[in-house]
């Protein structure tokens, strides 16, 4: 792995995923935060470009996919303005903040749809990124297709990741497999990059 080629998204690990009175929860992102948190902080070290690629909705919900409009609406409006703390867009303390972090917010699932990504990555010089994050079949999912698509080489992390169930998250895993995406856990991202 070229570290000098290579970033790490961090998508949608917001309290409004995270927390169980939110409409959008994931019952499996939690327990990814520390894992997360690791790969997140050894890419600081490295000087390997960190991207937060996360949600924030209109506190009228006009962005919201019409697909979750309901939930959203009905479940306190999360990632919104003046929803509450707890299904906020805010992200896990255990990520800290660097000011060479980047920050994106999307307007879809894929952290490429309608987004400076692609232009950064490759002003940067990246050729491959590295997938963490929430929620595997659909926007770890759509970033990796658009990503694959974009020709950037694609690594996902499968102990940063989670859906709603483990069936989901293994079916959804072998899926990006097949397409040409590496699927390997944060032990082996670690090693790697510490070489």
């Amino acid at each position: 792995m070229n570290l000098k080629q290579t970033a790490l998204l961090v998508i949608d690990m917001q309290k409004g995923f995270l927390s169980p009175a939110s409409p959008l929860y994931i019952d499996g992102a939690q327990v990814t935060v520390p894992a997360c948190a690791a790969a997140i902080a050894a890419c600081r070290e490295r000087g390997i470009p960190v991207f937060f690629v996360t949600r924030i909705y209109y506190a009228d919900g006009s962005n919201v996919e019409h697909t979750r409009r309901d939930a959203w609406l009905k479940g306190g409006r999360p990632l919104s303005p003046g929803c509450p703390e707890e299904i906020s867009a805010e992200m896990p303390e255990e990520f800290g903040n660097s000011p060479m972090d980047y920050r994106i917010i999307k307007p879809r699932y894929s952290a490429f749809f309608a987004t400076e990504l692609d232009l950064i990555l490759r002003r940067l010089g990246v050729r491959h990124v590295v997938l963490t994050g929430t929620t595997t079949p659909n926007c770890i999912r759509t970033s990796c297709y658009d990503a694959i698509s974009l020709d950037y080489e694609v690594t996902v992390l499968s102990d940063c990741t989670s859906s709603k169930t483990a069936e989901i998250q293994e079916s959804n895993l072998r899926d990006m497999a097949n397409i040409g995406a590496e699927i390997i856990d944060s032990a082996a991202f670690l090693k790697r990059i510490s070489v």
